[in-house]
C-alpha cells in the first residue's frame, strides 16, 4: 500500500506540476496582455511615464479596457486636485500674504471638482468622450491658472504641474475614444 501510495504520487507529480505551470502561464498571460493595453494606451499621451505609473498604481487597471482606464485616469486627477485644495486651505490660514492668489486656486480647484471631474465621469460613463476631454481638458486649464496667478512665486507649483500633467493625460486617453 505504501509503495502504491508512493507510486502514485510519483505519476501525479507531473501531471500537478504541468497544471500548476499552465495556470502560471495564463496568468502571466493575461497580465502581460493588460500591461501591453495600458502600455499601448499611454503611447498616445504627452507623459507616457506619468500615465503608466499612474495607472500601474491602481489594481483595478489590470483588467480595464480603454474607457475603464480613462475612468481610472479621471479618478486620479480628482484625487490630486483634492489634496492641492486641501494644501491650498492650509495655506490660506499659514500665509497671509498670499491669500488672494490662493483664495483665486481654491476656486479654481473647486471648478475641478464640482465641476470638471464630475463633467468628465458622467461623459465617459454615458459614452460621450468629447465632454469628458472637455472637462479633463478645463481641470488642466485651471491648475495653469492657478500657477499664473503666483507671478512666478508659487508655493503650489508642484502640486499644480501634477495636476496639469495627469489631466492632460487623461484628455489624451479620452480621445482615444473618440
Amino acid at each position: 500500500m505504501k509503495n502504491s501510495v508512493s507510486l502514485g504520487f510519483f505519476f501525479l507529480s507531473p501531471l500537478l506540476f504541468t497544471a500548476t505551470l499552465l495556470l502560471t502561464s495564463q496568468c502571466t498571460i493575461v497580465q502581460s496582455a493588460a500591461n501591453d493595453l495600458i502600455a499601448q494606451t499611454c503611447k498616445h499621451t504627452p507623459y507616457y511615464s506619468l500615465c503608466v505609473t499612474s495607472l500601474k498604481s491602481v489594481p483595478k487597471s489590470s483588467g480595464a479596457d480603454v474607457q475603464g482606464l480613462a475612468l481610472i485616469m479621471v479618478d486620479i486627477v480628482r484625487a490630486k486636485a483634492s489634496t492641492a485644495l486641501r494644501f491650498i486651505n492650509q495655506e490660506l490660514k499659514r500665509s497671509p500674504g498670499l491669500r488672494r492668489p490662493l483664495r483665486f486656486c481654491a476656486s479654481c480647484y473647486d471648478a475641478i471638482l464640482t465641476a470638471d471631474i464630475p463633467e468628465a465621469i458622467e461623459a465617459l460613463q454615458k459614452g460621450d468622450p468629447k465632454f469628458a476631454e472637455n472637462g479633463t481638458n478645463d481641470a488642466a486649464i485651471e491648475a495653469t491658472s492657478c500657477e499664473d496667478g503666483f507671478h512666478g512665486k508659487s508655493p503650489l507649483t508642484n502640486l499644480n504641474r501634477v495636476v496639469h500633467d495627469t489631466s492632460v493625460v487623461a484628455s489624451a486617453i479620452t480621445r482615444l475614444l473618440l
